[in-house]
């Protein structure tokens, strides 16, 4: 992978329908979300109406195309929550094994570090090892599997709770 062929940059509305779309590759593979609904440009724009200031979407570019996206969203509405947020990437899904995913992630984790987050969380389906092993590569440490927690076209679906502790950033830089 050629790192002067890429660009990660804030989402903006026009890459709603491309976000869709890599989702919803996601989505029909069944591999890597619960979600079984396909989405459309306006449901990405909805989730992006309602994040609050800390909570974002960051797009990849390769070679001038949108090749994938990370997400930042909070944890819980709880207040004490507030150094908690969830991450994750999604890739289209003939872009995989290559380090892009990587590249995005590490890009997602300085962005939570900006954002003031301590604590980040990464979902991921128990059987998905690739994307288990670049986020335990990343510093990410798995901490639990929810065994059984979803039902997904006919069979169970353990998912693994990964975490990683941004020791360099305290509680106090985490606003509500």
């Amino acid at each position: 992978m050629d790192a002067d062929n890429t660009l990660i940059r804030p989402f903006r509305e026009e890459d709603a329908q491309t976000i869709a779309e890599i989702y919803n590759e996601t989505i029909s593979a069944g591999d890597a979300s619960m979600d079984r609904v396909a989405k459309t440009a306006q449901d990405i724009l909805g989730w992006q109406r309602d994040f609050n200031e800390r909570e974002c979407m960051l797009v990849l570019e390769l070679d001038g195309e949108t090749a994938g996206w990370g997400i930042i969203k909070r944890y819980s509405d709880r207040l004490a929550y507030s150094v908690a947020c969830e991450t994750a990437v999604y890739l289209r899904r003939s872009l995989r094994r290559r380090g892009l995913g990587t590249l995005l992630k590490r890009h997602v984790i300085e962005k939570c570090r900006d954002l003031g987050y301590h604590h980040l969380v990464a979902k991921i389906f128990a059987n998905n090892q690739a994307s288990i092993g670049y986020n335990l590569a990343l510093g990410y440490e798995l901490v639990g599997i929810q065994r059984e927690i979803g039902w997904l076209d006919g069979h169970w679906q353990d998912v693994a709770i990964l975490q990683l502790i941004l020791d360099d950033v305290p509680p106090a830089a985490a606003r509500p």
